[in-house]
């Protein structure tokens, strides 16, 4: 077998290189640094002890929770990928002498992260950034939901309307409770069910970075955080949406707060709507259909929103982290353009 050397692995990292691996380009704009602070916090929190072996560095395990998130791997996946890809090794700064968190350690660091309720206040200081560097909330926001999938549960019809009604069934055992996502819920658009959570985020109508969040079960219809989500810093006073949100509460909310509604209309059996109604769709939607291309670069990216986990608290760190990933790589593409 035909031994290699430094140059050998020069040569395929320039390769990599010439191939456009866009790792490197995040590498390059992202200063990782400035998480470090908080980061570091959560781990003088939980280790007791200086004895044992030396835990990996928080921003190495920070940006293998970004890669887990822009790509939807398992952490079995993240473990195996970080292994085998030279991309991934090199936006990780290891050689391949160096050891590999394992899936244990990723799902322990993640879970830090998630008792520490720390995903949303990475995401809020990651926003604070990009509007001190040049990327404020600009030209109007746009809010939307989008349904992500979770494991489906085989529970019995009994099982299932205990856990509706917020009771857990008594023979369940602590290992089955454990397994069991008794949080996320069916629901059903266009006529297809889905189970799991959603994802509500509020965009700039500019720069297409998602300025706030809010991650809720499936079931919870998208205007019930139509409010929470209004960004009074954006330049302009323009909202819009789909017809999900338009209500006569939302449009009095809405004037009350001195925004302009751009809330698309949806006709009904037997009052359709007008061609000035149809009209006025198609020109709200030229600018509404940009959160639409949000879902679609992380569903583009990872392949799927199916998320890995149980429970809301933890669904609510990994969406939490799928919506930081989405903004840094978006930030990335907007800082070399």
């Amino acid at each position: 077998m035909m031994q290699t050397g430094l140059f050998d692995w020069q040569t395929r990292f320039e390769q990599l290189d010439t191939g456009g691996d866009p790792l490197v380009k995040l590498n390059e704009v992202m200063n990782w640094e400035q998480f470090r602070r908080r980061l570091e916090k959560v781990r003088d929190k939980d280790r007791k002890s200086p004895a044992g072996r030396k835990p990996f560095d928080v921003i190495v395990m920070f940006k293998i929770l970004i890669l887990q998130s822009l790509y939807n791997l398992s952490d079995d996946q993240i473990e195996f990928q970080v292994r085998d890809r030279l991309s991934f090794m090199r936006f990780l700064g290891l050689s391949l002498g160096d050891t590999v968190p394992d899936a244990k350690t990723v799902w322990l660091f993640r879970e830090q992260l998630t008792q520490a309720g720390l995903v949303k206040k990475l995401f809020d200081q990651f926003d604070a950034f990009l509007r001190k560097t040049g990327f404020s909330a600009k030209k109007g926001q746009i809010i939307d939901a989008s349904i992500v999938a979770a494991p489906k549960q085989r529970n019995s019809r009994e099982e299932n309307q205990q856990i509706k009604d917020g009771q857990v069934p008594a023979d369940w055992s602590e290992n089955k409770k454990r397994q069991k996502d008794t949080e996320a819920r069916w629901t059903q658009k266009n006529g297809k069910n889905y189970y799991g959570y959603k994802n509500h985020i509020q965009i700039d109508a500019k720069n297409k970075l998602i300025r706030d969040y809010a991650v809720t079960d499936a079931s919870v219809h998208d205007s019930q955080v139509f409010e929470e989500l209004l960004d009074e810093d954006n330049s302009s006073r323009d909202v819009w949406s789909d017809s999900a949100y338009r209500s006569k509460e939302k449009l009095e909310t809405l004037e009350q707060r001195r925004f302009r509604e751009h809330l698309q209309r949806k006709g009904c059996r037997h009052k359709p709507l007008t061609e000035w109604e149809k009209s006025g769709n198609h020109t709200r939607s030229k600018t509404r259909s940009r959160v639409e291309h949000v879902f679609g670069v992380q569903m583009m990216r990872a392949g799927s929103l199916l998320i890995r986990t149980i429970g809301l608290v933890r669904a609510k760190t990994k969406i939490g982290l799928r919506n930081l990933a989405y903004n840094i790589d978006r930030f990335c593409l907007l800082s070399l353009t």
